[in-house]
């Protein structure tokens, strides 16, 4: 059967509409503070109506049916399309961003991954602070739906373990599905809220509060100070640290709790295992800065835990510059940009449960080697975990790595070094933010990198973001024949 674009454009069309509301919003951030870029947010915002209009109007009529390979180029046009419209504001302003820069950022935003090509963001007018903000929170909620909705239904990556009803596709899978996402939807908002609310308290401004409370919640990491939150104060950190946790948990967890049942939310192996390895690095790494840089525990402490959580929600906030821990430190950060938090959860990376069911396939392999007529049945959460599930989330790991490798070489081929394009590969594709050493270090940016990486970095950004199959799958020819 041929592949139907009516619905997914005319979908596209809708989540325009939203956008243009959220560059309106910018648009009254910057006329208040009387910067002229606000004629910038509505020229964006005029253009993404007309577009959006103009497809929802060409493509209506009729029921929308989205089958598998419908649901596929709809992720992937979405995300596409909203990154290219997003990116309008950073070329119409007084930002001046070029077409590779703007995009970058864009991209950079919606998929919450944080790094950035903008400098001097002590001095920006309000609006663009705003909008970048914004976009970091519009792309987590999509992270959220998508990951409860879609990715489940698609069966990427071992995903398929978080399907809300069985196996079976009756009509009404999505609609549950849908109800959830609403749901969580309400719980982001509602954390976001409580998280402005704890950083007034600890002595940031109105408007950096809900900047700083969009993109915590987010795990986006984009600040409005070119020091991130090095600028504010211990207290700050420390709610930081605890709404950047709260972020990495699995929504659909906070759901429950708030039926009465906070059980699951402890008992889920995805839960347990992201907070207790946390703490595990946490200790470990406090332990050693504190006996090689001395000064006060509590600080050791604040600037570890920070960091560790930052990189493991895939937030990418920077409140010190690991970079010049020495290479213990350097070696863990660079594989704690791999882990990820919760499936369900904001954050990206490879995520808790593709660990704890690789762990567990490692664990019964060297058991069948010593006791080969064993039965030994492997759960998750209290299901009941397939061979095709495990096939599917070696499959994840494998392409994983492949893509980090492939995106590395590109970018050592553009002339970038090879810490740079290491770690450049490896924070794009989790979704991270700052890499390594001293150009996209914690303390650096990637304004003066070629266009040519940032391209590239834009993409990899994307396949990450996007679980990596649901654009591969795109790639193959027989996904597009009759």
């Amino acid at each position: 059967m041929a592949i139907r674009f009516r619905g997914p454009l005319y979908i596209i069309g809708v989540l325009l509409l939203p956008l243009a509301a959220a560059m309106v919003v910018a648009a009254a951030v910057d006329f208040h503070a009387n910067n002229p870029d606000w004629k910038a947010f509505i020229y964006s915002a005029a253009i993404t109506i007309f577009a959006g209009a103009a497809l929802m109007l060409t493509t209506r009529g009729g029921p929308i049916e989205l089958g598998t390979r419908e649901a596929f180029v709809l992720t992937t046009m979405s995300w596409t399309v909203i990154s290219i419209f997003a990116a309008l504001p950073f070329l119409l302003s007084d930002a001046q961003l070029h077409m590779a820069d703007a995009i970058f950022e864009s991209v950079s935003g919606l998929t919450t991954t944080g790094s950035t090509v903008l400098t001097g963001l002590d001095t920006r007018p309000p609006g663009i602070l705003l909008w970048r903000a914004l976009l970091q929170w519009i792309g987590g909620i999509g992270i959220i739906v998508m990951a409860i909705a879609l990715l489940p239904f698609l069966r990427i990556g071992g995903m398929q373990l978080f399907q809300t009803e069985s196996s079976e596709r009756s009509e009404k899978v999505l609609p549950r599905a849908a109800d959830i996402a609403i749901a969580s939807g309400r719980i982001y908002a509602s954390l976001t809220v409580f998280c402005a609310v704890a950083y007034l308290a600890a002595g940031m401004s109105p408007f950096d509060a809900v900047c700083h409370a969009l993109t915590t919640l987010s795990t986006g990491g984009f600040s409005t100070s070119d020091a991130s939150m090095a600028k504010f104060s211990p207290v700050a950190h420390w709610f930081a640290i605890i709404f950047m946790v709260a972020a990495g948990l699995p929504f659909v967890r906070y759901i429950q709790a708030l039926r009465g049942d906070p059980a699951p939310l402890w008992r889920d192996p995805q839960v347990r295992l992201f907070l207790r390895f946390a703490a595990l690095v946490i200790v470990l790494v406090s332990l050693e800065h504190w006996w090689e840089f001395g000064g006060s525990p509590e600080r050791a402490l604040r600037e570890v835990a920070f960091s560790v959580v930052s990189v493991m929600t895939t937030t990418g906030f920077i409140n010190s510059d690991y970079n010049a821990w020495g290479g213990f430190s350097q070696v863990l950060f660079l594989m704690l940009t791999f882990f990820g938090a919760c499936s369900g959860s904001t954050s990206g990376g490879i995520k808790m449960f593709r660990f704890h069911i690789m762990g567990r396939a490692f664990s019964n392999r060297v058991s069948l080697l010593i006791y080969p007529h064993a039965i030994r049945p492997f759960t998750y959460g209290g299901r009941t975990v397939s061979e095709e599930d495990i096939n599917s989330v070696l499959a994840f790991w494998a392409t994983y790595v492949a893509t980090v490798a492939a995106v590395a070489i590109a970018l050592a081929a553009f002339g970038l070094d090879f810490e740079t394009a290491v770690t450049g590969a490896a924070t794009a594709v989790s979704n991270v933010g700052p890499g390594l050493g001293p150009i996209i270090g914690p303390v650096g940016h990637f304004a003066g990198l070629p266009d040519s990486t940032k391209w590239v970095l834009a993409l990899a950004m994307l396949l990450g973001r996007l679980e990596l199959f649901t654009v591969l799958v795109l790639l193959l020819p027989r996904f597009w024949r009759d």
